[in-house]
C-alpha cells in the first residue's frame, strides 16, 4: 500500500468516526465565499487542525473547516478555505482534500475562487463559469510516481470542466436573473499579484481571469474521475487595468455578491 493510500485511510476513518457519511459533491469555497457552508443542514463541522494529514489554511477569508451535511437535497462535503501552493505547501498537500473526497466516493466537485478579471468586458462582482483553464504554475500535481488505482498516468484534460454542468449553471443563472460570464481561468503561483505585462500575456493567450488556486485541484479531480463545475467571482480587474490590487478588495467584493453566488450554487446543485 502506498503512503498516499495509508494517509487516505487514516483521514477517511477519522472523518467517518466524526460523522461524515456518503458524499455526492465536494465543494471548495474560495476567499470570502465560505458562508455558503453555513447553510448546510444537519452539519458536521471539523476543523482542519483536527484532521489527520490536513494542514491549516493561513489566508484571510478562509475559515479552515470542513462541513458535511445536506445542501439543496445533495450530500456535500464543503471546504471553508483551501490550501495554496504559495503558502509553502507541496502540490500533493494542496490537492489532498480532493483525494479525500474521491476516497469518500464523491462523484463530482464544485470548485470556486476569487480571481482577477483579464477580459476587458468583465467588472468586479461578476460571476464566471469556468470553461477551461491554463496551468501557468510551472508544475503539475501529478508529477511523480502514478498509482493506477488513483487514476491514469496521462489524464485527458479535454473536458476538465463538465459541459453538462456548465450548461446547467448558465441556465440557472438566466432563470435567477444573475448575469453570468463564461471564460478561461489561468492559474499563477502567487503570492504576488501579476504584473501588467503578465496580464497582457494572459489576455493574448486566451485567459479571461487569473488566480492562485483551482488548477491543481481540478487536475487531481479529473485524475480521480470526478466531474467538475468551476465558478469564479471576479473580485477586481487585473494588474494594469486598475490603480492597485489588494486582498481587502477581494474579500469586500465577495461579500457584496455573496447572495447571487449562494443562489447560483444552491439552485445549480439542486439540478445536478
Amino acid at each position: 500500500m502506498t503512503t498516499l493510500e495509508n494517509k487516505l485511510q487514516e483521514t477517511t476513518a477519522y472523518m467517518k468516526e466524526a460523522g461524515v457519511g456518503a458524499i455526492d459533491f465536494g465543494l471548495i469555497l474560495g476567499s470570502g465565499l465560505g458562508e455558503l457552508a453555513d447553510e448546510i443542514e444537519q452539519p458536521v463541522v471539523i476543523s482542519y487542525d483536527e484532521i489527520p494529514h490536513f494542514p491549516v489554511s493561513t489566508v484571510v477569508g478562509h475559515a479552515g473547516k470542513l462541513v458535511y451535511g445536506t445542501l439543496s437535497g445533495k450530500k456535500v462535503l464543503a471546504m471553508q478555505g483551501r490550501f495554496h501552493f504559495y503558502e509553502g505547501h507541496s502540490m500533493a498537500t494542496v490537492t489532498y482534500p480532493v483525494r479525500v473526497m474521491a476516497a469518500l466516493q464523491a462523484h463530482s466537485l464544485i470548485v470556486t475562487n476569487a480571481c482577477g478579471g483579464v477580459n476587458e468586458t468583465f467588472a468586479p462582482g461578476d460571476l464566471m463559469v469556468i470553461s477551461d483553464h491554463i496551468n501557468f504554475m510551472g508544475t503539475n500535481p501529478l508529477i511523480g510516481p502514478n498509482d493506477e488505482k488513483m487514476g491514469p498516468r496521462f489524464p485527458d484534460m479535454s473536458h476538465a470542466y463538465d459541459l453538462d454542468y456548465q450548461a446547467t449553471a448558465k441556465r440557472i443563472a438566466a432563470q435567477a436573473n444573475i448575469d453570468i460570464k463564461e471564460g478561461v481561468y489561468m492559474g499563477f503561483t502567487g503570492p504576488t499579484y501579476e504584473t501588467p505585462a503578465e496580464i497582457r500575456l494572459a489576455r493574448t493567450i486566451g485567459a479571461d481571469a487569473v488566480g492562485m488556486s483551482t488548477v491543481p485541484e481540478v487536475i487531481v479531480a479529473v485524475h480521480s474521475g470526478l466531474r467538475v463545475l468551476g465558478i469564479s467571482c471576479i473580485t477586481n480587474l487585473a494588474a494594469g487595468m486598475q490603480h492597485e490590487l489588494n486582498h481587502e478588495e477581494v474579500v469586500e467584493t465577495t461579500q457584496r455578491v455573496k447572495q447571487s453566488f449562494k443562489t447560483l450554487i444552491k439552485q445549480t446543485l439542486q439540478e445536478l
